[in-house]
């Protein structure tokens, strides 16, 4: 599974929109969109990143592995 599948499964699960991900990480709604179909990578300072595991519920490896 890839990243973007992972982030978009993960946040459907938790009834979460783009834009409350969005919020979360201090960037743009079609900043999420692009994790989600592969155009981009997350490259967030460790803040956001922080903000993005808590909110899905995931841990930094998770999203490595």
């Amino acid at each position: 599974m890839t990243l973007g599948q992972k982030l978009r499964i993960r946040r459907e699960s938790l009834n979460l929109t783009r834009i409350q991900v969005a919020r979360a990480c201090k960037v743009v709604q079609s900043t999420v969109i692009n994790w989600e179909t592969e155009r981009h990578v997350p490259k967030l300072y460790p803040a956001e990143m922080k903000a993005l595991c808590d909110l899905l519920k995931f841990s930094i490896e998770d999203l490595v592995v």
